[in-house]
């Protein structure tokens, strides 16, 4: 069954059980996020009542710090999909603006109480702050907990290599290509979701046919090549999949980047060469990549020949990297 999806928690059907609520910005919806809404979904079960998560866009910075915004991990549409993969019944992607931002930390959990008449549970990390001005925190929640007649449950944080994850700890990997240090954090592969586009037959010409992904994303992962795994995406479909149980994907080298030798891109472009004998896809498809490792830096080459013996060997660090045999070009 698929997640209701809300603009608003007075929207939330009332009368229709206990509401379990997981409450951030969940961007990347990485491990200890996940940890709390699993507490969330686990509760809402054991009172047969309904999980839910808050969850917000734009992120508070783009308000209060227009000209440095945070550089989110996932877009609504991705952090929507996960959220929806982790099981929860109710999803309210509230509308960060002015008006959200002035209620108090002392107001809030009347706030949501008022708004959420059925609200039993509110779920958080150890280190959510709330409130105008972020003023609030987690002891201020629990001792509402009285008045409100709502349970707070407060998650640790999860570490990884002795170190807490966090959304900023997984971009700062991502923008230097340490994609085997942030996938674990994530606890899934990193993905890219794209649109294939015609192309002008470059990596053809050069004996690599491509597949291009305009793709420009917030927090860009660096520049360079990766190896990845290439799925036919449908959203509907895909918010119902668990991760874990997705059908095998198409291995494949990534080109992310500006593509410096050729100098034709302003933005950058995400090119795929399949490591397969038949192009599953072509222009119009929608393509969920899944990156796995790090390979290259981009860099800028003398000429084409110099290009195209790079490739080989970015290619041939690929099949071994998913121990691929030559025959499965």
């Amino acid at each position: 069954m698929s997640s209701l999806i809300l603009d608003s928690l007075e929207a939330i059907p009332r009368g229709e059980g206990p509401v379990h609520m997981a409450l951030g910005m969940f961007d990347g919806v990485h491990r200890g996020h996940q940890t709390v809404i699993g507490a969330a979904i686990q509760s809402a079960r054991q009172s047969r009542g309904r999980s839910a998560v808050l969850t917000f866009w734009p992120h508070p910075s783009r308000i209060f710090k227009p000209d440095h915004p945070t550089e989110m991990i996932s877009t609504p549409e991705i952090k929507l999909c996960l959220l929806q993969q982790a099981g929860v019944d109710l999803i309210v992607q509230k509308p960060f603006d002015h008006g959200f931002a002035s209620i108090t930390a002392d107001e809030f959990p009347g706030y949501l109480k008022k708004a959420v008449p059925d609200l039993a549970g509110v779920y958080i990390g150890e280190n959510f702050r709330f409130g105008s001005g972020r003023q609030g925190r987690v002891d201020d929640l629990i001792e509402k907990e009285p008045a409100l007649g709502v349970q707070v449950v407060s998650a640790q944080r999860i570490r990884f290599n002795g170190q807490p994850i966090s959304s900023t700890r997984i971009r700062g990997n991502l923008k230097i290509g340490q994609i085997a240090e942030a996938n674990p954090m994530l606890g899934y592969h990193y993905f890219s979701v794209g649109e294939v586009e015609e192309g002008n037959h470059t990596g053809r010409e050069l004996g690599f046919p491509t597949l291009n992904l305009p793709w420009n994303p917030e927090c860009k992962p660096a520049y360079g090549v990766y190896a990845v795994k290439a799925y036919r995406f449908n959203p509907n479909e895909d918010a119902r999949i668990a991760p874990g149980k997705r059908i095998p994907g198409v291995p494949a080298v990534a080109n992310f980047g500006l593509r410096p030798t050729i100098g034709d891109l302003t933005e950058p472009l995400l090119e795929l060469h399949l490591l397969a004998n038949e192009v599953e896809y072509g222009p119009g498809d929608q393509i969920r990549v899944e990156w796995h490792k790090f390979i290259r830096s981009e860099r800028t080459f003398e000429s084409l020949d110099q290009l195209r013996g790079q490739i080989e060997r970015d290619v041939e660090a690929a099949h071994r990297y998913f121990h691929l045999s030559r025959s499965a070009r």
